[in-house]
């Protein structure tokens, strides 16, 4: 099969808005999209990050530029604030090349996060 463009979903928490600690999650989770996909950085179109407005330390793509995503085109956005939503939280679409079918693909959601998506397999 071809290379497709696919988007690969994903989303962390953070326990205190701080720069470090953005910095850390935000790194842990686009490590984890790629890891779990089998991606690498040429695969990567663009990453939409988005935050809930209880984030305000660092952009979330700042933290993930210190990956090495310098390249990569990045951008963030502040996420709905609907009520009883996840506080604290930063989601990812992550925009990308590959071989895998759409089922095949593994969405990526760590700490307090991971109730976003309680259907998906660890």
């Amino acid at each position: 099969m071809a290379a497709m463009l696919r988007a690969v979903r994903g989303a962390t928490t953070v326990d205190e808005d701080t720069e470090e600690q953005v910095t850390g999650r935000v790194q842990a989770l686009v490590e984890q999209m790629l890891v779990r996909n089998d991606l690498n950085h040429d695969d990567l179109v663009s990453i939409l990050f988005t935050a809930t407005e209880d984030v305000t330390s660092i952009f979330p793509a700042t933290a993930a530029r210190g990956s090495g995503l310098g390249d990569v085109p990045l951008i963030c956005a502040r996420e709905m604030a609907v009520k009883a939503s996840q506080p604290l939280c930063i989601r990812v679409m992550m925009h990308v090349y590959t071989e895998r079918s759409r089922s095949e693909l593994h969405h990526v959601y760590l700490e307090g996060a991971r109730s976003l998506r309680d259907d998906l397999p660890e």
